[in-house]
């Protein structure tokens, strides 16, 4: 059974007060865990792909999975720099991540490509959940870390898609 971890506030000058660190740590924690599981289920796809199309989608997913990973640094750097714990191993992001199991017996490109741009539209849609959330808690600076993300998401979708058309 994991252990539950309540989140530690360190103390800080920053002028954020501690109840909206804490909801926005909230936030960019469970932004943390599902980066992390969709870097890892894209290094998946990374690994295993086959057919024809082999070495242009390989090359595209290691180019996805590299995003995340630099985004996985970014979220929890974030999180310490608001006196936060973050929240970062593996298990804990495959405990806390909302996205869906990886299918592991995909192995064709357009399986690849189904089940990555399944995750991606529903991580591109938490990220612009969490734009908004933490710009109505009055962290600009964060909500500007989701934009980013976001258009890195939507960019990867719209990629993604694009291989699956007709």
């Amino acid at each position: 059974m994991p252990t539950q971890v309540k989140p530690t506030l360190y103390p800080t000058r920053l002028d954020l007060s501690p109840e909206v660190r804490e909801q926005v740590i909230a936030i960019l924690n469970q932004a943390l865990a599902n980066t992390f599981d969709l870097y890892s289920q894209t290094k998946q796809a990374h690994w295993n792909v086959k057919g024809s199309d082999f070495y242009a989608l390989h090359e595209l997913f290691d180019a996805m999975s590299g995003e995340l990973l630099a985004y996985v640094d970014d979220l929890a750097e974030r999180v310490t720099a608001l006196a936060g714990v973050a929240l970062g191993t593996l298990r804990t992001a495959a405990q806390a991540s909302d996205l869906p199991e990886y299918p592991l017996e995909a192995v064709t490109g357009k399986d690849h490509l189904i089940a990555l741009a399944d995750r991606y539209a529903q991580y591109a849609k938490f990220v612009r959940q969490a734009i908004d959330q933490t710009s109505a808690l009055g962290d600009a600076d964060t909500a500007d870390l989701f934009t980013g993300i976001s258009r890195t998401a939507d960019k990867r979708l719209w990629f993604l898609e694009a291989h699956l058309h007709g």
